[in-house]
């Protein structure tokens, strides 16, 4: 049977996908500061408001008016979305871990339910899971996270910082395995003129074949492009 997909919109990267997502996929993207994980995440709601699906954004990071001018920024309004109820941005307290845990076992479900919505945003879930000192609640809530978001049909992406010594596992080590996908984004300085070169490759993905190769993209104007024609030297 064919997997249902959702594409990105990130033409490279749907194109490495063989397609885009598998629906009701959780996805983590990985990666350092700076290697654009908000904005493949806010330009994955851009494709799903371009087909008038209803799409949340959950930030434990900006508020509305920051996560509104960094989409301005590529040339992507949110106001209209917004206004019309297609756009749910939700903010959540990280200071206050209790209530945030509780808020989202009580409300987020019905929420995205409510919403209708089709895709969703977390940025990020290292935020949540640092309110956590002990491991154990760290691995239930994260895992709780995701059932509750896989419930409700959408198609949803986690954003997730990585370890300084080890780029290729998540700060705490466990998004990468609750989720049924990983794209890992990086930078790595070249040997020439010492420019940066960012990379994306997908780690893991659940239910489909997918590329295995390192791929550059670049972080333009208009968001990111991945350039899947070019390898990695």
């Amino acid at each position: 049977m064919a997997v249902a997909r959702v594409k990105t919109g990130i033409e490279g990267l749907d194109e490495m996908l063989q397609g885009g997502l598998p629906e009701n996929h959780i996805v983590v993207v990985m990666g350092s500061f700076g290697t654009g994980k908000t904005t493949l995440g806010l330009q994955f709601l851009i494709e799903g408001l371009k087909n008038n699906e209803p799409c949340i954004f959950i930030s434990l990071e900006e508020d509305k008016e920051s996560i509104t001018k960094s989409a301005a920024s590529f040339g992507w309004d949110l106001a209209e979305a917004l206004d019309k109820k297609r756009l749910g941005l939700f903010k959540l307290e990280p200071s206050d871990a209790k209530s945030t845990v509780t808020r989202i076992k009580s409300e987020l479900p019905k929420f995205v339910k409510s919403f209708g919505a089709k895709r969703v945003v977390v940025d990020s879930v290292s935020l949540l899971n640092m309110m956590f000192s002990d491991e154990n609640d760290r691995r239930t809530n994260l895992f709780n996270l995701c059932q509750l978001l896989r419930s409700t049909g959408a198609t949803t992406l986690l954003t997730a910082e990585v370890k300084d010594d080890n780029p290729r596992s998540s700060r705490d080590g466990l998004a990468e395995y609750t989720a049924d996908g990983v794209l890992l984004l990086q930078s790595d300085e070249s040997k020439e003129g010492g420019e940066v070169q960012l990379t994306v490759r997908i780690l893991k993905m659940r239910r489909t074949a997918h590329s295995r190769r390192v791929k550059p993209y670049s972080i333009t104007e208009k968001g990111l492009v991945v350039h899947a024609g070019a390898d990695v030297f």
